[in-house]
């Protein structure tokens, strides 16, 4: 495979990378400020801002391959620039391509009615609304996502959900107004493979309980953070299913093909600036009379770090 960037993406590297430098590295400790005033659960003010300058310079819904929306870019063009993204934990949403938004987009894109799109997508699409996605549960190894006990009942012209999910980013904001919901429609059915349906939930919604924020190592990420949500016969509309009944690991596999990609670029971007600092640090950091850049224990863990980034 030829991994060289194209003139196209070479062009958006260098345009993405400016938009960092003049309004995202600057603005990074009045961002966190924000989020420490008041409640922290509510948009930030100072991001929002930061979007509509995005949106201007054309950086916007740079993901979503092979479809009519976004700018038209594949994965492997995409990529590079999750990994710049990435360099921030706020970039990517000024830029409309953060989770779970970005993998909720394109199961509707792939999977959705024309109505589900018009709906959800297109306000999706212009960061009107936020999203979340319910497939972890707390009671079992949902890593394998066909341990999933949360059930989706059909009953006449709607389906009745019930069921405990956690780790559901986004839940808690304002502004997520629909919701991926993953559950057993059919439990009995011999293939494991095909109990499982994804189905829209609006929000807010009667019997859609957010019950907690985790917190991740002490951290409870807010304003975004991750939920523990209760669905307590939740019902609705049998126009909400995706796909059909039975066709969750489908969307799943669709839905999670491009988002690893998005992730892991986006955590090397991460890496990337770690390393950077630490080096930077070394350098002004004096021990035993010498700059710690000096010392070879220093220079091995800097190269150890650089070998795992690789």
């Amino acid at each position: 495979m030829e991994f060289e960037y194209s003139e196209k993406v070479q062009t958006l590297r260098a345009r993405v990378e400016a938009f960092l430098a003049e309004h995202i590295y600057p603005n990074e400790e009045e961002l966190f400020a924000q989020v420490n005033e008041g409640d922290r659960w509510q948009p930030v003010p100072l991001l929002e801002s930061l979007k509509a300058k995005a949106r201007t310079a054309g950086l916007w819904n740079l993901f979503l391959p092979e479809s009519g929306y976004g700018a038209g870019l594949t994965n492997l063009e995409y990529a590079p620039l999750c990994e710049i993204m990435g360099r921030s934990p706020w970039a990517p949403e000024a830029f409309n391509c953060s989770a779970p938004d970005t993998g909720n987009m394109e199961v509707l894109v792939r999977y959705g009615t024309p109505e589900q799109r018009q709906r959800w997508l297109e306000p999706l699409l212009a960061g009107e609304i936020r999203s979340a996605f319910a497939m972890t549960e707390p009671e079992v190894a949902s890593s394998d996502a066909t341990n999933i006990e949360t059930r989706i009942r059909r009953d006449g012209d709607e389906y009745i959900i019930n069921g405990r999910k956690w780790w559901t980013s986004g839940a808690l904001d304002p502004r997520c107004k629909i919701m991926i919901v993953m559950g057993q429609s059919d439990p009995d059915n011999p293939d494991r493979y095909r109990r499982q349906s994804m189905i829209l939930v609006p929000l807010p919604h009667a019997g859609v309980v957010i019950k907690r924020m985790l917190p991740v190592f002490g951290y409870d990420e807010a304003p975004h953070g991750h939920a523990e949500v209760l669905f307590d016969n939740v019902r609705v509309p049998a126009a909400n299913m995706l796909l059909g009944e039975c066709c969750g690991f489908e969307i799943a596999q669709g839905r999670l093909g491009p988002g690893r990609i998005h992730h892991c670029m986006r955590l090397i971007g991460l890496a990337e600036r770690a390393l950077e600092r630490m080096c930077r640090r070394t350098m002004t950091r004096t021990a035993f009379g010498i700059p710690i850049s000096d010392q070879s224990v220093t220079q091995e863990r800097i190269a150890e770090a650089r070998i795992m980034i690789e």
